[in-house]
């Protein structure tokens, strides 16, 4: 590492553990100085110009407030895309990229035209990559926050897809007649961390990102994924599919709450790091 690399990793590991500290090293000076990956692997020096190096400066002082370096960024990496993001919306996890690649294999193969709904969409991630991959699929996505729809929109322009944003809360959300039986799957990664749980989190999510998108209350854990399951018995069609990202704590009884519901072949699925993760069901 060179000089200055360990110079900024030095002042980063006095609120980061070492191999964080090392990743936002180099996404400094590979992703915002311009160094080759190569070279800064080899330890190869580079000079800063005045304007570079206070904008090192203002970096490593918002990294050391603990803004995530995707706000600082204004983007974050999503299944091979840059998608924008800023602290309007939750930043896109490995594990709802597994999701998009669950509900991507099951119905890629689907020859006929799909209607897709994303509950929740935030920055889009969701919506805006199963309509790249799924191009057989009309895609509809709601949220609450007209912030964060904005964000979805203009990623569904840096994909070049189309997707329908709409606002609405699915809490209180009544279909319209003419919704009915419209949809082949919808899958919702909705708010699931209990309240409880936010001394246990890191200040970069509990400081930075928006509670809204976050919390559910402790007394009622399950809220979201009651109301798009009973929401589910009237915008799936016959044998649509049903895709939750879930808390990992909860896995058990979201399966007994689709059951409890109604729908079949419910299974709850690991992600790669061996927590329980996603859940989807059939509807009769």
């Amino acid at each position: 590492m060179h000089q200055l690399a360990q110079e900024i990793c030095r002042r980063l590991e006095t609120c980061y553990p070492h191999r964080e500290a090392q990743a936002l090293t180099r996404i400094l000076c590979c992703e915002v100085l311009g160094q080759r990956d190569v070279d800064f692997y080899l330890g190869k020096d580079t000079n800063l110009s005045e304007n570079d190096r206070r904008k090192v400066e203002d970096i490593i002082r918002r990294l050391l407030h603990f803004e995530p370096i995707q706000y600082i960024q204004g983007e974050a990496p999503f299944m091979g895309w840059r998608l924008k993001v800023t602290p309007d919306v939750l930043i896109p996890r490995p594990e709802t990229a597994e999701l998009v690649e669950l509900i991507a294999s099951q119905w890629a193969s689907t020859p006929q035209p799909l209607r897709l709904l994303d509950i929740g969409t935030g920055s889009g991630c969701i919506a805006v990559t199963l309509a790249h991959l799924l191009p057989q699929a009309e895609v509809e996505a709601w949220d609450l926050s007209p912030s964060a729809l904005a964000v979805a929109r203009e990623n569904a322009a840096r994909v070049g897809c189309r997707v329908s944003f709409s606002q609405h809360d699915v809490l209180t959300f009544q279909p319209p007649s003419h919704q009915h039986s419209h949809y082949d799957l919808i899958v919702s990664n909705p708010p699931y961390i209990c309240e409880c749980e936010a001394a246990q989190m890191e200040r970069n999510v509990l400081d930075w990102e928006p509670r809204m998108a976050l919390f559910v209350p402790d007394s009622d854990p399950l809220r979201f994924y009651r109301r798009i399951a009973t929401l589910g018995h009237q915008l799936l069609r016959p044998q649509g599919m049903l895709y939750f990202e879930i808390n990992r704590a909860y896995g058990e009884e979201v399966v007994q709450l689709l059951q409890d519901q109604g729908y079949r072949q419910v299974e709850l699925l690991n992600d790669l790091q061996g927590n329980p993760r996603m859940v989807y069901g059939r509807k009769d």
